[in-house]
Order: C-alpha cells, then structure tokens, then sequence
C-alpha cells in the first residue's frame, strides 16, 4: 500500500460540463486575464475566440491539420496547433506555463472512453499542473454527479 508522500496529490480543480453551452458558461468565471490557456480539442476555433479576450494568451491545439488549417484562416490573430491531446508531452513542448486548460472530449463515450478521459485528465494534471481543467465529456459529468469524496471525521 502506497504512503501518503507516495501518492500524487494534484491541486488541479477538474469542471466537468456537459454541451457546447456549459462548456462555454464556464469561460468568464475561470479564466482571467492572467492565465495562459490551452484548448485542447478547438476545431475551427469557436471557442477559443469566446476565451481569447478573457486571458492572457491562449493557444488552440487540434489534432486534424485541416481543422486548424481553417482555424488559421477564420481567425489569423490567434494561434493554432496541430497537436494530439493524448500526446501531454507534446502540449509540454509548447513551452507555455499553462492556467486552464480547456478540453473538449465530447465525441468519446462509454465505459472505456471514461477511463481514458480520467487517465488523460491525470495526465495533464500531473505534467502541466493547471490551476484547473475544464472538460466537455457528458460521461465524466454523469459520473462525477454521483461521486462523494469521503473525508473521516476528525477525532
């Protein structure tokens, strides 16, 4: 059994949303004008635009070359990344002391996708160490509204 200085313990506040608007609603009550952002999952930019304004410095990452291709086009004042977010070490290499890191998981679903959506939350936490994570993933949402964390009453 792993001690408690054996253990990670992450300060990373994981916001589970569900939908394009709750992931959106999330935008002026996290970010502020000092974080630097990294949106994992932008496609064509939409959202990366809504939190632009809001922050310091925001990069949109995708990992379809066309997406972003389109992105650059749409909206050439900001920056976009080809980048797969399950590579955290490629999101390490941008060389940005990320805040927020926004990520948009939605398509995946299921028992399996849930893990995986966990494992790479973990991840970005444990590697980039985010102030928070704000993640569109129905099935993280739906899980997490039925988790208690259990804390022992203090004797």
């Amino acid at each position: 059994m792993a001690s408690k200085n054996q253990l990670f313990e992450s300060r990373t506040q994981f916001i589970a949303t569900r939908g394009v608007k709750e992931y959106r609603e999330t935008i002026p009550v996290w970010v502020h004008s000092d974080d630097v952002v990294l949106e994992i999952g932008c496609e064509w930019g939409t959202t990366t635009t809504l939190i632009a304004p809001q922050c310091k410095k925001i990069i949109g990452t995708d990992i379809s070359s066309k997406c972003i291709e389109r992105a650059r086009k749409m909206y050439p004042e900001l920056h976009f990344q080809v980048l797969d977010g399950f590579d955290v070490g490629a999101a390490l290499e941008l060389g940005e002391p990320f805040t927020k890191i926004y990520i948009d998981i939605s398509g995946m679903s299921g028992y399996n996708a849930l893990l995986d959506t966990i494992a790479l939350l973990t991840s970005y936490a444990t590697v980039l160490r985010p102030e928070a994570i704000i993640v569109k993933s129905g099935a993280l949402k739906r899980f997490t509204a039925h988790c208690t964390a259990w804390r022992s009453p203090r004797n």
